[in-house]
């Protein structure tokens, strides 16, 4: 019976180490780009050794990777928070985003002719589009079919990440000045298109 329960508490116990070494990652993740984050700063941060950590993931890839999946289901949970349609609703929330991951992003995309985080740029622009086209698709219904692609462009171009850098970043503007450009944009487009 001793036995038994030995076993069932180093699961339990080798189950919580692993869950901090994949929320180290996270962490780190969320703070850098993918190619700085180092085994040793992980088991720094899990307070665990790096063969503890390869124990419990195998290889660096199949541990940034499940960290990576994780982050972006996060992200899109967090985006997906406003109505549909709701403009100022939906420019806040991408706010937060920006706020949290905007400089990483960018960076990010600095580097995206390199190979490992090309993927990384191609899956964000793939869910940036559709999260656009998801909050504000509503407000394009009348829009004929012939601009509505057009106008879908226009408005991911609006919402993206460069638009937040250029007005946060490099113009100094307050978010809440920031997030009325950005919603005077989009509106403006949605009334024109």
């Amino acid at each position: 019976m001793k036995r038994a329960y030995t076993m069932s508490a180093r699961a339990r116990s080798a189950e919580a180490t692993r869950q901090r070494v994949l929320a180290a990652a996270v962490t780190l993740l969320k703070r850098r780009m993918r190619s700085d984050i180092r085994l040793e700063d992980v088991a720094a941060e899990a307070g665990v050794s790096v063969p503890t950590v390869l124990r419990a993931y195998g290889t660096r890839a199949q541990l940034v990777d499940l960290a990576l999946a994780q982050v972006l289901e996060g992200i899109g949970t967090e985006l997906k928070q406003a109505e549909p349609g709701d403009v100022p609703a939906s420019v806040a929330a991408w706010f937060d985003h920006y706020e949290k991951f905007g400089d990483a992003v960018v960076r990010n995309l600095a580097d995206e002719s390199d190979p490992v985080v090309a993927p990384i740029v191609r899956i964000g622009q793939t869910r940036h589009r559709e999260h656009v086209e998801r909050q504000l698709g509503p407000l394009m219904a009348d829009v004929p079919d012939e601009r509505r692609t057009m106008l879908l462009d226009a408005l991911v171009c609006a919402c993206d990440v460069y638009t937040w850098k250029l007005l946060r970043r490099d113009m100094g503007r307050s978010r809440a000045d920031a997030e009325a450009a950005m919603t005077l944009m989009i509106q403006s487009l949605l009334n024109g298109g």
